[in-house]
């Protein structure tokens, strides 16, 4: 992997944006989360708030646009190429690594020394990398069915019944920030762990050669 090079064909300028307002909304909600959950100072209750609220829509917002994009903006597929397709493509089962699941699994749990990349994304990566889309629609439910103006709506109130009553819906919104923020730290660690090309084209835009 060190040796790829990185282009922006791999990562278009309109994905950059939308990692950067992803980074952005997950600072905001943790930092006003945390706050919410346990005030460390006073007199920020209602900025917090406001501030939760706010960057919630915007992730939302933002994540519905990027699933809608995958249809549409084109991007490499290969690591290293110019050559693009629809970035849904990237998403989906495809021959060059639909079978390196268990030799993925295996070099993340120190059993292969050579790692396994032979598409754009490792078969583990797209896993990871789906799964925070139903998760992210489902962390914004349960601040809905927490949110004072919804919280009584049947839709929320059903799920909230359903878990045994607003705490409970609490605890579960509490534990899903910190799902959140060790899959980030993770996701941080391992783009970067052979050096910080992919870093300089997803954040500044500036390919690197290799």
């Amino acid at each position: 992997m060190s040796s790829q090079a990185h282009y922006r064909e791999a990562h278009p300028l309109v994905f950059v944006i939308t990692h950067w307002i992803n980074l952005i909304c997950m600072i905001m909600l943790a930092f006003s989360g945390f706050y919410i959950h346990y005030p460390f100072f006073d007199g920020f209750m209602g900025v917090a708030r406001g501030m939760h609220f706010v960057a919630m829509f915007v992730i939302i917002i933002n994540l519905t646009f990027r699933v809608i994009a995958a249809f549409f903006v084109k991007t490499a597929t290969d690591l290293g190429s110019r050559e693009v397709e629809t970035d849904i493509k990237n998403w989906l089962p495809q021959e060059k690594n639909r079978h390196q699941l268990w030799q993925t699994v295996k070099y993340y749990l120190f059993f292969r020394k050579e790692g396994v990349i032979s598409a754009k994304y490792g078969s583990l990566q797209k896993i990871a990398y789906l799964a925070t889309v139903p998760l992210t629609y489902l962390m914004a439910y349960t601040g809905f069915a927490l949110y004072g103006p919804t919280a009584d709506w049947g839709f929320f109130s059903g799920g909230t019944a359903l878990v045994g009553g607003p705490m409970n819906m609490r605890i579960i919104h509490y534990f899903m920030m910190w799902v959140f923020i060790v899959f980030t730290m993770i996701h941080a660690y391992l783009a970067n762990i052979y050096n910080f090309s992919p870093s300089k084209i997803i954040f500044l835009w500036k390919e690197t050669e290799h």
